[in-house]
């Protein structure tokens, strides 16, 4: 029988707050792990055969047509400030021709009334829109029907199942019972009319853990690695005394960098697309990411921090990042995101 532990919707929606004051007002991103990318370098083209205004960096992922190879990715829901961000973020997206994810919905199944901060689709209906939940509830009482409806919620594209053993076991009273969770994935990818994609919220995926959920059906990956936020020092803030600071505090270093975690996804599960996030900040930290296996990049932080401002600081925040990327494949001499997954790379 699967364990029922329900948090009140007044307890999820104060630590989801916490969670986003903290992410916005505090020094939460690694300081002493990178995302690895600095150690790769492009073999500069002197002689690109390209015209810059022609590189083509559209792209089809889980079969929608992305202008750019980029994702909002999950980040908020469940609190009223969340509502604004994320139809900001949403708006962008419509823009942009991006996908886009939202934060865990669990505090909508919890709290019907909390649903109206994820739904973004009157301001972004033709965006590739991900619903979002932690796998971790499946062995808390949450099944198919779960999924059906946070999909449903939000008229979603496909289900992320967020993957996030640390950040639990760092909260008090977390759900840490994890195991037997593959056998659950691999039923919701099964039963779902969606795609299901399958992400870590900061540590990475390993060689090992991408082979696994290749084989339970996830139809993409998110690697999501070390070098951007630190969902431990997000819960470090939040401890309740100086030993659960401390020991949220040893973990800083923890994690897969997002460059060394792309690759061991890639060697896992070489034929399930890979989304890199964690740390990428640039245009050419993303077209590193795509020469090194991934199909798009997401970017959440500093998305997040414009979207407190207005959908316009988030497209301009974008605009800026494709700008790097198309010049990154300018002077590559990639025409075409295919053709930049096949630009070599130098190692520093």
């Amino acid at each position: 029988m699967r364990e029922r532990k329900i948090d009140s919707p007044t307890s999820i929606s104060k630590r989801k707050y916490d969670h986003l004051n903290t992410a916005l007002h505090k020094q939460v991103q690694y300081e002493h792990v990178t995302t690895g990318f600095e150690k790769y370098r492009f073999i500069h083209q002197a002689l690109p055969q390209l015209d810059l205004t022609t590189v083509d960096f559209s792209t089809t992922f889980l079969g929608a047509t992305l202008r750019a190879p980029l994702m909002i990715s999950s980040m908020v829901g469940g609190i009223d400030e969340a509502g604004r961000i994320n139809r900001n973020l949403a708006q962008a997206a419509q823009e942009m021709g991006l996908a886009m994810g939202v934060g865990s919905q669990r505090c909508a199944i919890e709290n019907s009334g909390m649903a109206e901060t994820y739904r973004v689709r009157d301001v972004a209906p033709d965006i590739l829109l991900c619903a979002n939940l932690g796998a971790i509830q499946l062995n808390y009482g949450y099944g198919i029907d779960e999924c059906r409806r946070v999909v449903d919620m939000i008229g979603a594209d496909a289900l992320i199942l967020h993957l996030n053993p640390l950040q639990e076991a760092l909260q008090p009273e977390g759900n840490t019972n994890f195991s037997g969770l593959l056998e659950k994935i691999t039923d919701v990818c099964r039963a779902l009319p969606v795609p299901v994609i399958v992400k870590e919220v900061g540590f990475g995926i390993s060689e090992q853990g991408a082979h696994q959920l290749a084989r339970a059906g996830a139809a993409a990956i998110d690697i999501a690695g070390a070098g951007g936020t630190s969902w431990s020092e997000i819960e470090r803030y939040q401890a309740q005394d100086e030993n659960d600071n401390n020991l949220a505090g040893s973990f800083a270093t923890w994690g897969l960098p997002t460059a060394q975690s792309l690759q061991m996804a890639k060697k896992g599960a070489p034929s399930v697309p890979l989304i890199a996030s964690g740390g990428i900040r640039s245009g050419l930290d993303a077209a590193k990411a795509i020469a090194l296996g991934a199909d798009i990049v997401g970017i959440a932080n500093p998305l997040l921090m414009a979207a407190q401002t207005s959908a316009d600081m988030v497209m301009q925040y974008l605009t800026a990042l494709i700008k790097g990327l198309r010049i990154s494949m300018f002077c590559t001499g990639a025409g075409t995101i295919e053709e930049l997954k096949h630009t070599p790379l130098l190692i520093d």
